[in-house]
């Protein structure tokens, strides 16, 4: 039995390198981000990440996610950034 696991398990390892972990989360984001309400930054966040998913460079895919999270939130009437 244990053979079979190794033999199983050797078979799925070179697999497992090609997972990706998302760039960002809740409580890690780029410092860009800061000083944007939870919701648009949390929106920012969900974007930002399925583009760097579909393959988008991280740096590119922040800039998007940023202006298309703003927009966002001006069409629900959400406050956008916080107070200073």
């Amino acid at each position: 039995m244990a053979f079979f696991f190794l033999v199983y398990f050797l078979s799925v390892l070179p697999g497992l390198s090609t997972l990706k972990k998302m760039p960002w989360t809740k409580s890690e984001y780029p410092d860009s981000l800061k000083n944007f309400m939870a919701p648009i930054r949390n929106k920012a966040i969900e974007i930002a990440n399925a583009l760097v998913a579909d393959g988008r460079p991280e740096d590119s895919a922040i800039a998007i996610a940023t202006e298309k999270a703003k927009e966002w939130g001006e069409n629900r009437g959400k406050k956008i950034r916080k107070s200073r």
